[in-house]
């Protein structure tokens, strides 16, 4: 008679996987993105700007960096994929739990910030490559001998790369924000406050319904 619960169970247990590689691929992107992106700051750019020969800080860097464009690529493809799919797999809170829908929200704005920001550092990064091996201050400061369209790049660049660590780590915040949510005690409490909020929508409506007759009528009065 036990025999039959087994598939069920089999089942559960590969949905249970199934969701713990969506969160391992969301948080290790996430961790390489955010990790990834300080770490060049600081150890890469501030590395490069402390080598004697100014033409040789740039195309030192931007090499360093073309290195890590393909990892990161990947890491930041894993950690979209894993937030897809858990946006999937939790839609029935989003739907029932008060304040979930507001954090995916949030989440998402945060995550097509970084994208954006990622994609035009990069295209900027490339640019930089292609300059050649001009004199510098630093990866991100020009020095008088610096061309024009050089340090153009080198100033928005100076402010674009700690945009991206700040953007990836305020989502790391978010995402410990939500985890918290997924607390039962949280669940049945914003469940509540979902499920009270939908009960006073008809009561808020009626009034607001009625305060509009009754200025209609002062109005036919008057």
């Amino acid at each position: 008679m036990g025999k039959p619960l087994r598939p069920n169970t089999v089942e559960g247990e590969q949905m249970s996987e199934r969701h713990t590689a969506l969160r391992s691929m969301h948080d290790l992107g996430l961790a390489a993105w955010f990790g990834g992106s300080l770490m060049g700051a600081l150890g890469v750019n501030g590395a490069a700007a402390r080598i004697n020969d100014s033409t040789q800080r740039l195309p030192i860097a931007s090499a360093a960096w073309s290195r890590w464009t393909p990892v990161n690529a990947a890491a930041i493809g894993a950690h979209l994929a894993g937030a897809v799919g858990e946006l999937a797999t939790e839609s029935p809170r989003v739907l029932t739990q008060r304040g979930v829908g507001r954090m995916s929200a949030v989440k998402t704005a945060l995550t097509v910030g970084a994208l954006a920001v990622t994609g035009y550092s990069r295209l900027l990064g490339m640019r930089l490559e292609k300059a050649g091996n001009p004199p510098v201050e630093g990866i991100t400061e020009p020095n008088y001998q610096t061309p024009g369209d050089v340090a153009s790049c080198q100033r928005r660049m100076k402010v674009l790369q700690w945009t991206i660590p700040a953007l990836t780590g305020a989502l790391v915040v978010v995402t410990s924000y939500m985890g918290e949510q997924q607390k039962p005690g949280q669940v049945f409490r914003g469940m509540l406050g979902r499920a009270g909020g939908m009960m006073s929508a008809p009561k808020t409506m009626g009034k607001i319904a009625a305060m509009g007759t009754a200025k209609r009528r002062m109005a036919m009065a008057g």
